[in-house]
């Protein structure tokens, strides 16, 4: 995808007026919903690697730690393209001409680095055909929606989040797009044992980088030095992704992300909920956690 290809689609998306549809009782965009039975059949290949989150869950940094590490730990190759061009999004449909997510995918060589916020029920079944290895990145539901909410307040292809109160209300019924955070990380954690996901927490990632991505290395059967990691961690650090132009989403125009709203990289921290939940809110939120989180062996941390 190069920036011709970005600034035509954002004039071809100057009279872009959000709509969703349902699959299977998800909301979603409503392009993703009419390109459904292309996302559905995606072939995936044995040696791709899937990073699988709901949004605004650490994706891009995950992104660029697994990318280096595909790479050995080269800095310069790793920087040969944006993220989002680097590594497909298979369920991402924008206005032509932008290729799709799966058009972008079938377009690399093996192995692939690919993205999904899917939920696991609505995966493409030939990553269970194909044995794919699958990385999940959960963050705690909190400091999720906080994100979420300036994202789509930023972002022409989103629903306008309409004011905090009202976001934190839309969120907690699970009604923004990709739907609920609790059906979500819920039912990656029960599919773990079944297929091949190794299940990693945002949490851990900000209180130890390198203990995270000794996790990912062994599971990907990638041997890497203690220093190669230390480079990846200096990389992939916050502020480093906040300055690189190919994971600080300033290679997209601001006709579809618009920074002045707010910027792609904000924060990055655990507990910016506390910024922004009322009490009453968080009253509220600990109320339907424990509903929805009753009997299940998941356990985040909102704040370190």
């Amino acid at each position: 995808m190069d920036r011709e290809s970005l600034e035509e689609m954002a004039k071809g998306m100057e009279n872009f007026t959000y709509s969703s549809g349902l699959i299977e009782g998800v909301p979603f965009p409503k392009a993703l919903c009419d390109s459904w039975d292309t996302i559905y059949n995606f072939g995936a290949r044995e040696d791709d690697v899937l990073i699988a989150t709901y949004p605004k869950a650490g994706t891009t940094c995950t992104q660029e730690i697994v990318d280096l590490m595909l790479q050995d730990g080269d800095v310069a190759k790793a920087m040969r393209a944006p993220t989002f061009v680097k590594v497909p999004f298979i369920e991402l449909v924008l206005p032509k001409p932008v290729k799709t997510g799966v058009e972008m995918a079938n377009d690399l060589e093996s192995p692939r680095l690919l993205k999904t916020h899917l939920p696991i029920e609505l995966l493409p079944p030939s990553f269970w055909e194909k044995n794919v290895k699958v990385i999940y990145v959960a963050r705690n539901a909190k400091d999720c929606m906080v994100s979420y909410f300036y994202f789509q307040k930023m972002s022409k292809i989103l629903p306008d989040p309409g004011s905090w109160n009202d976001h934190f209300s839309t969120f907690l019924a699970g009604e923004v797009p990709w739907g609920s955070w609790f059906d979500h990380v819920i039912g990656w954690w029960n599919a773990r044992d079944k297929h091949r996901i190794l299940y990693i927490f945002y949490e851990d990632m900000i209180e130890d980088p390198k203990r995270e991505m000794r996790n990912m290395t062994k599971f990907l059967n990638i041997n890497l030095s203690e220093d190669v990691l230390e480079k990846i961690k200096d990389h992939t650090s916050f502020q480093a992704m906040k300055k690189n132009p190919m994971t600080n989403s300033s290679a997209i125009p601001s006709s579809l992300m618009d920074r002045s709203v707010s910027q792609f990289m904000r924060k990055g921290i655990v507990g910016d909920w506390k910024n922004h939940f009322t009490v009453a809110q968080n009253v509220a939120f600990d109320e339907e956690y424990e509903k929805k989180m009753k009997g299940i062996d998941l356990t985040f941390r909102t704040e370190l």
